[in-house]
């Protein structure tokens, strides 16, 4: 633990959420006084404080031990990275186009990695005028179903959640080509070309 490059970090972060260190003191109940000298590198915050204090920051705990935010891709925002992430718990959708700290339920989550489908898990594409027809024999069960379905060109993302029990039949807008993207529940998420 750096105390001057995490005193530089909670000030730069505390900045650019206009508190003055007045504010940020008062949510943890400690003195302004505190704050300057974590600020000024001349101590560190104990370890009691970490959670009230990253979550004031709105940062995460290992991120402010380290001192710093990690550095900014080149690549980051580019439509055609898209990572797609899923909450074992809730079952809540989350994209990121770049790297990105997902945390859903209180876990951090993991990107999935697309894999290719083989038999029951590849879906049915057909054009009909300027849209995608998307069907599949895949079973839609409450225990296994296709749980989104997802088209991504280089500008846009459009997502589909399907539900349990439901056919599979869907309607996307073609829109140049682009990559077909969907999870099962069971076996993990999936991709193939729309052209």
């Amino acid at each position: 633990m750096n105390p001057e490059s995490i005193g530089g970090l909670i000030r730069r972060i505390r900045r650019e959420k206009g508190m003055t260190q007045l504010q940020l003191a008062e949510k943890l109940h400690i003195s302004d006084r505190t704050i300057s000298k974590w600020e000024r590198g001349a101590g560190c915050p104990d370890i009691s404080l970490l959670p009230p204090l990253c979550q004031a920051l709105d940062i995460p705990t290992d991120t402010l031990l380290s001192g710093g935010l990690p550095p900014i891709s080149k690549e980051a925002g580019h439509m055609k990275k898209t990572k797609f992430f899923v909450c074992p718990q809730c079952g809540n959708i989350l994209t990121a186009a770049g790297d990105a700290r997902i945390i859903c339920c209180g876990m951090a989550l993991s990107p999935l990695e697309a894999k290719k489908p083989e038999g029951q898990e590849d879906l049915i594409i057909e054009q009909v005028e300027d849209e995608y027809y998307i069907t599949s024999p895949h079973e839609m069960t409450k225990n296994h179903f296709i749980t989104f379905l997802a088209h991504l060109t280089g500008e846009r993302l459009i997502l589909l959640r399907q539900y349990p029990e439901w056919d599979l039949g869907a309607r996307l807008p073609r829109r140049g080509r682009g990559m077909l993207y969907w999870y099962c529940s069971r076996h993990g998420l999936f991709r193939k070309l729309c052209e």
